[in-house]
């Protein structure tokens, strides 16, 4: 099995998708999640509810929850039809309290080109940001020194 960086083509493609995805959400366009998402989706809640897609629908219908969000580089990496896209990501949200509420982490979405050439979503994975019990790796902190 080979993993891949997307050609420039194919990361344009992926990327645009995840655009329309997060303009749907701050929309509440249903209708246009619905195209994104694969029926066997798999979608994590930062807190970690995990919905269907059906479930994520009506999360977005009922709660109106999404208010912006930003999305810092995202890494992207193809396994056959599968793209895994990994970023951070920044959500601002309404709460059921009338408050607004911040939430940021590191996202990791799985996109899976259908038989009509579309990209869909079929898994996303929030971890919001924690405290770190350890430091750096030595390969990190090499990194950093580049």
């Amino acid at each position: 099995m080979n993993i891949n960086e997307p050609d420039a083509a194919t990361r344009e493609e992926i990327l645009a998708v995840e655009e329309r995805r997060q303009r749907a959400l701050l929309e509440v366009d249903l209708e246009t999640l619905d195209g994104l998402y694969d029926e066997s989706l798999v979608h994590i809640h930062a807190p970690g509810v995990a919905h269907t897609k059906a479930q994520l629908l009506e999360h977005v219908a009922t709660r109106q929850a999404y208010l912006d969000m930003s999305r810092g580089e995202l890494q992207i990496r193809l396994v056959g039809d599968v793209a895994i896209m990994t970023g951070r990501l920044t959500n601002r949200l309404a709460s059921e309290d009338g408050r607004e509420r911040v939430v940021q982490g590191m996202v990791t979405q799985v996109l899976r080109r259908g038989d009509d050439g579309l990209w869909r979503f079929v898994s996303f994975q929030m971890t919001p940001d924690g405290t770190q019990a350890w430091g750096a790796l030595p390969s990190e902190d090499q990194e950093g020194e580049s």
